[in-house]
């Protein structure tokens, strides 16, 4: 299967009128196929007070811009907002879009990073220890896809999750439900995402480990009884634009080690015609 290639725009450290200029420029060339934000409150890189804007608020303004990107968060902070919550935010974008979402969810920001680990306090939202968060992220999946297809209202009691009388309505755009990409390179994650994903995502940088924690999924899947082939490979890799051979070379590392979903993280500020420089310098060769 030939890779399919997307950008990120981290919506940090940049201007609205910038990100839309990219998105605009992307949604003409097919070559890209997906486009994505992440999902953070506080800036993570560069000035620590500097602008940020809110991804599923923008991603939905972005979606309303857009006819052909799939889109979504790569990805959504399970811990941010509670799931039933989430699930009707992921609906109302897949409306917006006519059905464009890839649903992007994960445990949320590790706590080794400070400067992640500060938006939770500044924002008031708790941050509990690796082990709830990752039931919390499993109880998550289980709770969005039962509002996004059970026809009739359903209670749901959960170590984490506590529901009664829950119903989603509209459905999404998409059946049976969007695509739900999970990203992280956990063991305890990868175990969500083998009875969760559509697609699995991680970080690029070390693809030695990329590989072997997607043998590790492919042993859950089996475990499950699924079929690891139904989930895709998705990495991100960053991009240069100094040194577009570095990058180039990456990419082909990356697909012939599987990976056959590559989003490429542009770095702000975005030059002109950016879109237009991925696919000429990145894809097409």
């Amino acid at each position: 299967m030939s890779p399919r290639f997307g950008i990120m725009t981290a919506p940090m450290q940049v201007d609205y009128a910038d990100l839309v200029r990219v998105w605009h420029e992307a949604d003409t060339l097919p070559a890209i196929e997906h486009a994505w934000l992440f999902d953070h409150l506080l800036p993570i890189v560069g000035d620590p007070d500097g602008p940020i804007f809110e991804g599923w608020t923008l991603l939905s303004a972005l979606a309303a811009q857009t006819s052909r990107l799939r889109l979504g968060l790569m990805v959504t902070s399970n811990r941010f907002r509670p799931p039933a919550v989430l699930a009707k935010i992921a609906t109302t974008v897949d409306v917006v879009s006519a059905g464009r979402l890839d649903f992007g969810i994960g445990v949320g920001s590790r706590p080794s990073h400070p400067l992640a680990r500060r938006e939770y306090e500044a924002h008031g939202l708790p941050f509990h220890e690796t082990a709830h968060a990752v039931q919390a992220l499993a109880e998550a999946c289980a709770v969005i896809r039962r509002l996004w297809t059970d026809a009739t209202p359903f209670d749901f009691t959960g170590d984490t999750v506590q529901l009664k009388g829950a119903f989603g309505n509209p459905k999404p755009v998409q059946r049976p439900h969007p695509p739900i990409v999970i990203g992280g390179r956990a063991a305890a994650t990868l175990r969500v995402a083998a009875e969760h994903a559509g697609v699995w995502n991680i970080p690029g940088g070390d693809l030695d480990d990329a590989v072997s924690r997607s043998a590790l999924l492919d042993r859950y899947c089996t475990e499950l009884g699924r079929d690891p082939a139904e989930i895709t490979r998705s990495i991100h890799l960053p991009v240069s634009y100094a040194d577009p051979a570095l990058t180039r070379k990456a990419i082909g590392e990356a697909v012939d080690a599987g990976f056959e979903h590559v989003v490429l993280g542009l770095p702000s500020p975005f030059p002109e015609g950016v879109a237009q420089w991925v696919v000429d310098e990145l894809i097409k060769p």
